[in-house]
């Protein structure tokens, strides 16, 4: 890390010392937090750290975004989710694949905050088999009219703009991966329809919803790139939707670290400081060792992607290893506590439900396996 990267490092650190941790608790027992977040993330810069100056971002490398990322997260995962989905997915795809047209319309308000991105690929039916999707667009003249629905969309209610995966392929000559179009969907547009809203486990501040299309008209000027490549692009999409949940998770884990550390200097058994028992100094030397891995691996893939090489394997090993650190060091960290942990009262309760989820979203930890070893076939 260099001189920018931890000033970027200590200006997320401040953010989320005194905006994110005093009211993490309140946003995870109420399931949200307010709007003004997003507002200032973007006032920050935080919402268009990869997108060039020429669209109103600031034109960092990956190693600056996963910095802050994994800061944000430190403070509160709901948070950091928003942010990464909004940085990783949409973002990249149209500065990626969109026209000059695209980029200038959507990208300079995302940067500054002042809209807020999804990203729409999963349904009930497609999860890991992600290219099964069934919503369908059906061209007409100007533009295209989209059917179906959605499932697990991070920002899909209060977001502003959904890059939505739907098949431009006909039911009676289906094409496969070949046969999936992305489309650039204001959550403003007439049929699109906001639906269940999850009761979540963990990172319950995010907002996590289905979401439904009936007859909704999305003109041409909307179509990303190739009809025909969406899922290419979801895809390469998601490259960098891992290496932002690998910087989240990685913030989980430093945090139920840091509260461990301080618990089991202060918990007095047996009169004396539980920290100074051979078995609790081996649990936190464990803790620290996995986190500061999964650090060293997401560093690593970032780079790589700063480097301008493939990445491979890469990011998926930096998901991968950083979600089941999380995990672990979470589960550690309720023990730790004891019978505290176990209680909303005290934070490692919450980062350890935060945590499960790392190992679901943007890949499970089942497929980054099968892309890992599939990488090593290819070699």
């Amino acid at each position: 890390m260099n001189e920018q990267h931890q000033q970027i490092r200590e200006l997320a650190r401040q953010f989320a010392e005194e905006q994110l941790r005093p009211n993490a608790e309140a946003w995870d027992r109420d399931a949200k937090f307010p709007r003004e977040v997003i507002a200032q993330l973007g006032e920050l810069g935080f919402l268009g750290m990869l997108i060039p100056e020429e669209y109103d971002g600031l034109g960092l490398d990956a190693m600056s975004y996963l910095t802050a990322l994994e800061q944000i997260a430190w403070g509160d995962a709901s948070v950091a989710v928003a942010m990464s989905v909004h940085n990783s997915l949409p973002t990249q795809m149209i500065l990626a694949h969109g026209t000059e047209e695209q980029k200038d319309r959507w990208l300079k308000p995302m940067a500054r905050g002042e809209l807020l991105g999804g990203f729409a690929l999963s349904e009930a039916d497609a999860g890991s088999d992600a290219a099964a999707l069934s919503a369908q667009a059906k061209k007409v003249d100007g533009g295209w009219v989209l059917n179906g629905s959605k499932a697990w969309i991070t920002n899909g209610g209060f977001g502003d703009v959904i890059l939505v995966m739907a098949r431009t392929d006909t039911p009676a000559e289906r094409r496969g991966t070949k046969g999936i179009g992305a489309f650039i969907v204001p959550t403003s547009t007439e049929g699109y329809i906001v639906g269940k809203k999850e009761d979540k486990m963990g990172q319950r501040a995010s907002e996590t919803v289905a979401i439904a299309f009936q007859e909704m008209f999305i003109p041409d000027s909307q179509l990303l790139g190739d009809p025909s490549q969406g899922f290419i692009y979801a895809l390469q999409g998601l490259d960098n939707g891992r290496l932002g949940i690998a910087a989240l998770a990685t913030g989980i884990a430093q945090a139920a670290l840091e509260h461990s550390v301080r618990y089991a200097g202060e918990r007095v058994q047996f009169g004396r400081p539980i920290a100074q028992f051979e078995g609790m100094q081996f649990k936190l030397a464990d803790m620290a060792m996995r986190t500061e891995a999964a650090r060293a691996l997401l560093h690593r893939a970032a780079a790589i992607k700063d480097a301008g090489d493939p990445l491979g394997a890469a990011s998926s090993m930096a998901k991968l290893f950083a979600s089941e650190t999380a995990m672990y060091v979470t589960t550690e960290a309720v023990q730790v506590f004891g019978g505290y942990g176990y209680m909303k009262d005290y934070p490692v309760e919450r980062l350890f439900r935060d945590a499960k989820v790392t190992e679901i979203y943007e890949g499970t930890s089942e497929i980054q396996r099968l892309v890992i070893a599939r990488e090593l076939y290819r070699r």
